[in-house]
C-alpha cells in the first residue's frame, strides 16, 4: 500500500497539486491585501478601481488559454510549465515592490501572462500520466488544492501582513513558487516511459504516448465547434468563481464591519467548502462512470445538477443579514459550484484526448473572460448602490443558464485522428456564385483533411496558399 502511494504517477500528481495550490495563492492573495488598512494607506482605491486590478490578471490569462494549450501540445508540459512557473513567480515578487496603481496593474497583467497556460498544460500532463479511469479524480484533487489555496490564503496573507508587511507577503509566496518551477523542470518527463522511476506495470496502465512535439496538427474548426457549449457553460461557472475569489474577503469586512482577521476567517470557511466540492466532484464523477459506463451521466448530467443546486443555495443571502446563515449559504453555493470543476476539466480530455491541452485551453477561455467582467461588475454595483448582496443575483441566473446549456456538451463523442479520417473529405458542392477566395478556402480545407487522413506532415498546409 505504501509503495503504491509513493509511485511515480502519484508524485507527478502531487507536484501538479502543489502547482494548483500556489497559482491560486498567488492570484487571490491580492483580495486579502486590498482589504487591509496598511495597503489602502499606500495605494487607496475605489471599489471599481479594485475590480479593475482584480481583472487585470484575466486579460493575458484569457489570451494565453488557447495559445498556451497549443504550446503545451507542441512543446510538452515539462518545458511549458517550467517557463510559466518562473514568470508567475517573478510577477508575484514584482507586486510586492510596486508603488502606485499603474505598476500594480502591470504586475497583475504579467502574473496573468505567467499563469495563463498553466491549467491547460497541466491537463495535457494528466492526459499523458493518468489512466482514463482516474481522470476525474486527478482533476478533482488538483482543483481541490487550488481551493485549499483559496481557503488558506486569507488567513495566511493576513498573518504575513501582521508579521512582515503586505509587501513581504508577496515576496515570500513568490520565492516559494520559484522553487516549485525548478523542481518541476528537474523531476517531470513528457513521456512517462522516459522517467527512471516508472515501472513496466505503471506504464501499462497509461495511454500510449502520442505527442509529436513540433508536428501536431490541431483540427481547429471541428475542435472549436465541439468546444463551444463547453466554453459557455464554463463561463457561467467562472462568473461565480471570480466573484467569490475577488470579493468574499471584502464582502465580510464591509457588509458586517469586521476586522481583517475576522473577515479572513469567514472567507477561509467559504473557500474550504470548495476544497470539499472539488475533491468529491472528481470521486463521484469517476464512480458514476464506473457504474454507468456513460460519460454523459458522469460528466454532463452531474454538472447540470450541481449548477442548479448552487443557484438555489445562494438564495438565502438576499433575505437575511445573519452572518452565520449567510456564511453557510455562501459555503453551500461554493461547494456546489466547485463540485462541477472535476467533471468539467475531464470533458476536454474525453472530447479531444490527442489535443487535450488545446481543448482545455479553449474551455478555460470562458472562465478567463468571466474573470475580466465579473469582478468589475461587482465593484461597480457596490459603488453605485451600496448593496453588497445584489451582485450575487447574477451568479444565480448564470448558474441556471449553465445547467440548461450543459446538455449541449457531448463528452461521449471523442474527436480523434481516427474520427477525423472517417469523416467524408468531399463536402457540399461549391456554389457557382462562389468567388475566388471561397474556392481557395474550400480547396485548402479539403486538402488539409486529405493530408491528415494520409498522415502526410512534410508540407504545412499554409504553404499551399
Amino acid at each position: 500500500m505504501r509503495a503504491n502511494f509513493f509511485r511515480t504517477t502519484n508524485k507527478v500528481l502531487g507536484l501538479l497539486c502543489l502547482m494548483y495550490f500556489l497559482t491560486y495563492l498567488d492570484r487571490v492573495n491580492i483580495g486579502t491585501v486590498m482589504a487591509s488598512n496598511e495597503f489602502l494607506k499606500e495605494i487607496p482605491l475605489t471599489k471599481t478601481q479594485a475590480g479593475l486590478i482584480f481583472s487585470a490578471f484575466a486579460y493575458p490569462y484569457l489570451l494565453f488559454q488557447i495559445s498556451g494549450g497549443w504550446v503545451a501540445d507542441r512543446l510538452g508540459p515539462r518545458l511549458a510549465l517550467t517557463i510559466c512557473g518562473i514568470i508567475w513567480a517573478g510577477a508575484t515578487i514584482m507586486i510586492g515592490l510596486v508603488h502606485g496603481v499603474v505598476m500594480l496593474f502591470i504586475a497583475r497583467v504579467v502574473l496573468g501572462f505567467g499563469e495563463g497556460a498553466t491549467f491547460p498544460t497541466a491537463t495535457r500532463a494528466m492526459s499523458l500520466w493518468m489512466p482514463k479511469s482516474r481522470r476525474g479524480y486527478a482533476q478533482g484533487i488538483t482543483h481541490a488544492f487550488s481551493r485549499l489555496g483559496n481557503s488558506i490564503t486569507p488567513w495566511l496573507v493576513a498573518t504575513l501582513i501582521a508579521a512582515i508587511s503586505w509587501r513581504g507577503s508577496f515576496i515570500v509566496v513568490g520565492v516559494v513558487s520559484l522553487f516549485w518551477a525548478v523542481a518541476w523542470g528537474l523531476y517531470f518527463r513528457d513521456d512517462p516511459a522516459c522517467h527512471k522511476g516508472m515501472t513496466s506495470e505503471e506504464i501499462q496502465t497509461l495511454p500510449p504516448y502520442t505527442a509529436n512535439k513540433g508536428e501536431l496538427q490541431v483540427p481547429w474548426k471541428p475542435l472549436g465547434v465541439r468546444m463551444i457549449p463547453v466554453i459557455v457553460v464554463y463561463f457561467c461557472y467562472g462568473w461565480t468563481l471570480w466573484l467569490f475569489l475577488s470579493w468574499i474577503p471584502s464582502f465580510f469586512k464591509n457588509e458586517y464591519h469586521l476586522d481583517l482577521q475576522s473577515s479572513a476567517l469567514f472567507a477561509s470557511g467559504v473557500f474550504f467548502a470548495g476544497v470539499l466540492g472539488d475533491t468529491l466532484g472528481g470521486i463521484v464523477s469517476d464512480r458514476l462512470f464506473e457504474k454507468t459506463k456513460s460519460l454523459n451521466v458522469a460528466r454532463r448530467n452531474l454538472v447540470a445538477v450541481m449548477m442548479v443546486l448552487c443557484s438555489v443555495s445562494l438564495v438565502p443571502i438576499l433575505f437575511t443579514h445573519d452572518i452565520k446563515l449567510v456564511a453557510l449559504a455562501l459555503s453551500a453555493g461554493f461547494f456546489c459550484a466547485e463540485f462541477t470543476v472535476a467533471p468539467m476539466w475531464a470533458i476536454p480530455m474525453d472530447i479531444a484526448p490527442t489535443y487535450s491541452g488545446t481543448a482545455s485551453g479553449m474551455m478555460n477561455t470562458g472562465s478567463a473572460f468571466a474573470a475580466i467582467v465579473s469582478p468589475v461588475v461587482f465593484g461597480y454595483i457596490v459603488d453605485k448602490t451600496g448593496h453588497w448582496t445584489w451582485p450575487f443575483t447574477g451568479s444565480m441566473a448564470l448558474m441556471l443558464l449553465g445547467a440548461a446549456l450543459s446538455f449541449a456538451m457531448h463528452p461521449d463523442r471523442p474527436l480523434t485522428e481516427k474520427t477525423l479520417m472517417e469523416a467524408p473529405i468531399t463536402g457540399p458542392p461549391i456554389s457557382s456564385n462562389a468567388g475566388p477566395n471561397d474556392l481557395v478556402r474550400e480547396s485548402v480545407e479539403r486538402l488539409a483533411l486529405a493530408r491528415l487522413r494520409d498522415n502526410r506532415r512534410d508540407v504545412p498546409v499554409r504553404r499551399l496558399l
